[in-house]
C-alpha cells in the first residue's frame, strides 16, 4: 500500500498533535480537554517504571513513532530508546529534533492559510535515542527483546496487523512490557477487510493473539483529539493495555 503520510499538511497536523500547546490542539474552552497529549499520556498512564531493570541499561523500542514524542517520553525511563515508522518525513522531523531540539512548522487555520509554530523537546543527552524508517508488518530480524515495546494507534493502520503481533514476542524479552494503544478504527484504505484482527470482536481477538506469550497487566481508556484545522477535529478513544511477556526467549 501507498504511504499516505507523506504530505506537509499531515506533517503539520501530527507535529501539532504530538508538540503543540494544550491552546494550539484545542482552542475551544468546552472542547474535550481529555484528549490532550495523548502521545505523552500512552506512555505515562501504562508503564510500570518500577519494575525496568536498575542495574543494566534499559533498551525500549517504539514502533509507528511518527514524528517522535512519546519516543521521548520513553527516554525519561530508559536508556536507550528507538523509534520507527513508514513515514520518511515523520522521521527527519523526529531526527532534527533530536539535532536541534526544536523544529518550525505549519498547520492549518482553515482553507489554505496556516499558523506557524515550533516544535520543542527537552531530553537527558545522556540518553541514546534514535529514529528510523522501518515498516512495521516487516521489522528487520536483529531487532528483539527489548525491555519495552510501545505502540500507539498503530495496529489498525497496518495492512497485516497480523504480522506485526505475531513479531512481538521476539520483540519483548521475557519479563519486559508491551504498551499497546489502539481505537480499533477499520478501514479498507489502511486494512484490507479480511485482515481486520476483528470486527465488533476486535479487543477480544487482540487478546487471543497476545495470551500465549502475554499477561494482560492493565487496561485503560485513553481518549485522543486530533486537529485538521481550527473548527474541526478527530475525537476518538483508544484502549489502552499493558502486558507483560512471559516465559522464555522465543
Amino acid at each position: 500500500m501507498d504511504n499516505t503520510y507523506e504530505s506537509n499538511k499531515l506533517l503539520g497536523e501530527y507535529l501539532l498533535f504530538h508538540y503543540g500547546s494544550d491552546d494550539q490542539l484545542m482552542p475551544w474552552s468546552d472542547g474535550p480537554q481529555n484528549g490532550l497529549r495523548f502521545p505523552v499520556r500512552t506512555v505515562r498512564e501504562l508503564i510500570d517504571h518500577s519494575s525496568l531493570p536498575s542495574s543494566t541499561t534499559t533498551r525500549a523500542f517504539d514502533v509507528g513513532c511518527s514524528v517522535g514524542r512519546s519516543t521521548f517520553e520513553i527516554a525519561s525511563f530508559c536508556d536507550e530508546v528507538a523509534g520507527c515508522d513508514l513515514s520518511h518525513s515523520f522521521i527527519s522531523a523526529a531526527r532534527s529534533l533530536i539535532d536541534n531540539k526544536e523544529l518550525p512548522y505549519e498547520y492549518l487555520e482553515e482553507g489554505d492559510s496556516y499558523q506557524k509554530a515550533v516544535a520543542k523537546v527537552e531530553y537527558d543527552p545522556s540518553k541514546e535515542i534514535s529514529f528510523f524508517v522501518a515498516d512495521a508488518c516487516s521489522l528487520p530480524s536483529e531487532l528483539k527483546e527489548f525491555d519495552l515495546v510501545h505502540a500507539a494507534n498503530l495496529i489498525c493502520r497496518l495492512p497485516d496487523p497480523s504480522l506485526f503481533l505475531n513479531r512481538l514476542p521476539q520483540l519483548v524479552k521475557p519479563g519486559g512490557q508491551l504498551l499497546l494503544a489502539t481505537p480499533f478504527t477499520w478501514l479498507n484504505e489502511y486494512t484490507p477487510r479480511e485482515n481486520w484482527i476483528g470486527s465488533g470482536d476486535s479487543e477480544q481477538k487482540l487478546v487471543e493473539c497476545l495470551k500465549p506469550y502475554f499477561e494482560l497487566e492493565k487496561k485503560v481508556e485513553l481518549p485522543f483529539v486530533i486537529r485538521e484545522h481550527r473548527r474541526k477535529f478527530q475525537y476518538s478513544v483508544s484502549i489502552g493495555t499493558r502486558w507483560r511477556r512471559l516465559g522464555s526467549a522465543v
